[in-house]
């Protein structure tokens, strides 16, 4: 079993750290892995993403107000956890949106072989 296996199991067996299971194992992935989980795959799921953080946050303009936002970690963790959800979300809708759109190319591909 490889390193960030073993990490990962790690947490997922310990008991006695379960409010920061997520944190933990977030902090546990390597800098290339968060780099790569960090960028959407099309501008498209990134402009989702920066609406529904907004949405959540509040949205002043901020050329008018000096907007500043407080919480706490509990708060904070729960936003995280908001974020990395629709990100999964927006991800595999749009995985299964260029999934049809293949299948679709394809039927109109073979009904013209026909």
């Amino acid at each position: 079993m490889s390193n960030s296996s073993n990490r990962v199991s790690e947490f997922f067996n310990s008991e006695s750290e379960t409010n920061d299971l997520l944190w933990q194992y977030v902090k546990s992935l390597s800098p290339e892995t968060v780099t790569q989980l960090s960028k959407p795959a099309s501008a498209e799921v990134f402009q989702v993403m920066e609406r529904n953080i907004t949405g959540l946050l509040g949205n002043l303009p901020s050329e008018h107000f000096g907007v500043t936002v407080t919480t706490n970690r509990e708060n904070l963790g729960r936003l995280l956890a908001s974020a990395m959800i629709s990100g999964y979300f927006l991800r595999n809708a749009e995985q299964r949106m260029n999934f049809e759109m293949v299948l679709q190319g394809s039927e109109t591909d073979n009904s013209e072989i026909d």
